[in-house]
């Protein structure tokens, strides 16, 4: 139908949330694009690290500069499942219950516990705002890829991320069928 309204532009992207990278893409122009970073990056590597001084920073860990803080990396191999289901997974990092959690897995850090779904939301967090300072709009939702092995449980885990990272899921997309 017509409508008096005018045409509304509304932005969405699609995410590959990665376990050891990540990145951020959309339609432009009728092609796709890999969204690129205020540094030219368009890989940002899917580690969280929690510094002492609160800050919390996604990407590549500077090597030169002292490591202070927690350093999380791999946290997708754990999201939705159980600490007993992780325990055999050799990870970088500890991991330890909570007694409220009933079984989710929670990762120490220098500003206290942090579950899987909190670490992947920062990284999801760095992802909108690439997209949102490439794209010079505010998004509105996005695709995110999970792997096809992904039960329920740890679909629902990745919604949560989004959800917690300001992101409206509007699919989440076998990476095969991506």
């Amino acid at each position: 139908g017509e409508t008096s309204l005018p045409h509304q532009r509304r932005l969405a992207v699609g995410i590959d949330l990665g376990t050891t990278n990540s990145l951020v893409a959309a339609v432009r122009s009728g092609a796709p694009e890999v969204l690129k970073d205020e540094n030219s990056r368009s890989i940002l590597p899917s580690v969280v690290v929690y510094g002492d001084d609160g800050s919390i920073s996604v990407g590549a860990v500077d090597s030169s500069a002292p490591l202070g803080g927690s350093v999380v990396s791999s946290v997708k191999r754990i999201m939705g499942r159980s600490l007993a289901d992780v325990r055999a997974i050799r990870l970088p990092f500890e991991l330890q219950a909570d007694d409220e959690s009933k079984g989710m897995p929670f990762i120490p850090t220098v500003q206290g516990l942090r579950s899987p779904v909190e670490v992947s939301a920062e990284i999801l967090k760095a992802l909108r705002r690439t997209a949102e300072r490439a794209l010079a709009d505010e998004i509105v939702g996005a695709v995110i890829t999970v792997p096809a092995y992904f039960d329920d449980a740890q679909r629902q885990a990745t919604k949560d991320a989004a959800r917690l990272a300001g992101i409206h899921v509007f699919r989440l997309l076998n990476e095969p069928t991506a």
